[in-house]
């Protein structure tokens, strides 16, 4: 199938490693020309190792006005961003009894605005241009609270509201606002989860990953490669009635008819 994103220009925070690694892989193999943005210079230099000489940012998504230049940046050295897709940032898991105001703060700021500092200003850009298309990789934990992941839950709901929302306040001008909602996947991130798992729990980090992946009818966690493919198709023209909804993927774990 042509996706027809051959020389789309398509902007992914995140990007140098798992889900976001992956769609920049995935939107290359469609000829789209991929920048990625990454907190840490050493990412982005071993995420050129996989896709070349892509134009990779260094920059603190949490802080607006970082966000605001790294925007500006790609869209001088590149061109008009068509396709956004947001896979930044993760709060840290974090057992109830441990939780304190600072760490509720310090979810939203690593999850929730990392998105917002972004999506606002290049809306905005799109809105102009009368085109344009967001795809937030959020995740599952918004939709189901977990008592070890409540602040990261939280940011995720906020960002699922945020993505309908946006949506709908955009789509007369031509834009479309997806969100993607991965479970558990085979990243360097979810293993860190299952550590906090495995300490709230008093088991192994093995154990703990065993009992998760054993909740999956699917029978085994998703690759990233799986959520970006899904994430491309919403970007593309073979998407373009596809808008302010929030895809489940998390191999039938919470099954829902909604």
């Amino acid at each position: 199938m042509n996706l027809e994103l051959s020389g789309k220009i398509v902007l992914i925070t995140g990007g140098s490693k798992g889900i976001g690694l992956a769609c920049a892989q995935a939107f290359q193999a469609e000829g789209a020309r991929v920048s990625i943005v990454s907190r840490q210079e050493e990412n982005i230099a071993r995420a050129r190792n996989v896709l070349g000489d892509v134009l990779g940012i260094c920059a603190d998504l949490s802080n607006p006005l970082e966000a605001a230049r790294m925007v500006d940046r790609v869209e001088h050295e590149l061109g008009p961003v068509d396709i956004l897709v947001n896979s930044a940032g993760g709060a840290k898991r974090t057992p109830p009894s441990e939780l304190t105001p600072e760490i509720w703060h310090a979810a939203m700021d690593a999850k929730y605005f990392t998105y917002i500092n972004v999506i606002d200003p290049l809306l905005k850009l799109m809105a102009e241009r009368k085109s344009g298309v967001v795809v937030n990789v959020i995740g599952n934990g918004g939709k189901i609270a977990s008592a070890i992941h409540l602040p990261g839950g939280a940011a995720n709901a906020a960002l699922m509201l945020a993505t309908a929302g946006l949506a709908t306040a955009y789509a007369s001008h031509g834009i479309r606002v997806v969100g993607v909602n991965p479970g558990l996947t085979d990243t360097d991130r979810v293993a860190e989860g299952m550590a906090s798992d495995a300490r709230a729990g008093g088991i192994s980090a093995a154990e703990a990953l065993d009992r998760a992946i054993a909740k999956i009818p699917l029978g085994r966690m998703a690759a990233p490669s799986e959520i970006a493919d899904v994430v491309v198709f919403l970007a593309s023209k073979r998407a373009s009635y596809v808008t302010g909804v929030n895809i489940t993927m998390d191999g039938a774990v919470f099954a829902s008819v909604t």
